[in-house]
């Protein structure tokens, strides 16, 4: 019998999370206590293969990059690429969130929503604003002031678990509020390690690509005697720690199973019909967050790569990059994925290895156009959930946002989610929310993670083609 694809492995595996989900909801009781029974046996192994991830993601992007910058051989050039890479990123991913918005707003998924659930969490946000008065009203709206409503609003106060805020999202808020609590220059001071060990330790992208850089151009100043052997190091030790992704991917469906099961279950608790209305919402934001990213896959980077990489067809560009589309969309890392990308851009779109191996591992760390399209679409589809209609200037304030959070957040699986909380802060919105989308992350994160490679192949074409013009 022939294997079946891990790609579809996974999608049976959230599948199969699913189900169990609404078997657990619904039997669950004293006697038999199998919400308990997941979240002690099963929700751990779903962190379990994140943390591999991330203990793999940072001496991968540490090695490739310094490989990539020995490959250049000159530092004028290296110059040069950099810009434009950095330049067509940020381009890229301010057009994404825009597309983002756009979907969202049409599609409003927040909207085709049970009206009392909605209602339910207007009263919540509104609760949440007068314990923290320090955020800006967005409406003048007051639900929670109508007499009509007056149950409603006891029945909220008076059940604690909606206080709840669960270790994963708390943790998620501290880190987004140690990055809001500084000054306008912070983010280029935090770019600059006092001590790389440390940077590595938690997984500061910004710090670790600076010390990359910075090693890599020092590397190939030296005389050939001192640096070859260090050249041959790093990419030894590059190809140890992708054997290590291809080992950990094999048990994947396992892991995503216990991830699916084990959020939906905590988020549901013991009520059926709350599950039931959750997974509608979540359905509906699913959709649009799924639309936003087929048009930039499918429509957008093509289009760039036909206008600007030398008439580059859609057919080759698709073929040439499926391997890695494919990888991507198992792993949910553009980490775990750059060794594929690099093999596929090299190989079948016949871009010369000086500029992969220093683009591409640039563009695994900073390019997250994907999670920038996903994190505008979420806080919108949000704030529709809960009753809130943010304006125009608000929606520009989450382009500029998600733009500049992208740049440095770890390109291993949901780590967008503490940029969100960025995002839903700037616009005055409950960071807790991201607990909602939670249970839909992991196979999002999947979709994105094709987005975030494909615009890494294709900005490898376009400056490989601008390098080949000069």
């Amino acid at each position: 019998m022939k294997k079946i694809a891990l790609h579809w492995q996974v999608v049976i595996a959230l599948i199969l999370g699913l189900i169990y989900s609404y078997v657990a909801v619904y039997t669950n009781s004293e006697a038999f206590p199998i919400n308990e029974f997941t979240k002690d046996f099963i929700s751990p192994f779903g962190k379990i293969f994140i943390n591999i991830l991330k203990m793999i993601a940072v001496p991968l992007v540490l090695f490739s990059i310094i490989s990539g910058i020995a490959n250049l051989k000159d530092v004028k050039k290296l110059g040069k690429i950099g810009t434009k890479t950095l330049l067509i990123y940020v381009g890229t991913t301010m057009l994404a969130v825009t597309i983002g918005l756009l979907v969202v707003n049409i599609w409003k998924p927040g909207a085709h929503v049970n009206e009392e659930v909605r209602l339910e969490k207007r009263i919540e946000y509104e609760l949440w604003l007068q314990s923290n008065p320090q955020v800006q009203h967005l409406d003048e709206i007051c639900e929670s002031c109508k007499p009509e409503n007056k149950l409603l609003v006891e029945s909220i106060l008076a059940d604690s678990t909606r206080q709840d805020i669960s270790a994963d999202v708390k943790s998620k808020m501290e880190d987004a509020a140690k990055s809001k609590a500084e000054g306008p220059l912070y983010p280029l001071v935090d770019a600059v390690p006092s001590n790389i060990f440390s940077a590595m330790a938690e997984n500061k992208m910004l710090q670790i690509i600076f010390f990359a850089i910075f090693f890599g151009v020092v590397l190939i100043q030296l005389p050939k005697k001192h640096s070859d052997p260090m050249v041959s190091l790093v990419e030894s030790a590059n190809v140890i720690f992708v054997r290590m992704v291809e080992i950990v991917m094999i048990a994947m469906p396992f892991f995503v199973f216990a991830l699916m099961a084990g959020t939906l279950v905590n988020i549901a608790g013991e009520d059926i019909s709350k599950l039931s209305d959750l997974l509608n919402f979540l359905l509906q934001y699913s959709g649009a967050v799924v639309l936003g990213l087929v048009i930039m896959a499918v429509v957008v980077y093509p289009t760039l790569v036909r206008l600007f990489g030398n008439g580059m067809s859609f057919k080759t560009f698709f073929k040439g990059i499926n391997k890695a589309q494919l990888t991507a969309f198992s792993t949910s890392s553009s980490v775990a994925t750059l060794p594929v990308t690099m093999e596929c851009v090299h190989d079948n779109l016949k871009v010369p290895e000086s500029t992969t191996s220093f683009v591409l591992p640039i563009g695994a760390t900073v390019n997250m156009d994907g999670t920038s399209l996903y994190q505008a679409v979420a806080v919108v589809a949000l704030a529709q959930l809960h009753m809130v209609d943010l304006s125009v200037a608000q929606q520009v304030v989450i382009v500029v946002t998600a733009t500049l959070a992208s740049i440095g957040a770890a390109a291993v699986p949901s780590a967008g989610l503490v940029l969100m909380i960025l995002v839903l802060e700037s616009v005055g919105l409950n960071p807790a929310w991201i607990a909602l989308i939670l249970p839909v992350d992991r196979i999002l994160d999947m979709c994105r993670t094709v987005v975030n490679v494909t615009g890494d192949a294709s900005v490898s074409v376009i400056v490989s083609q601008d390098q080949q013009t000069e």
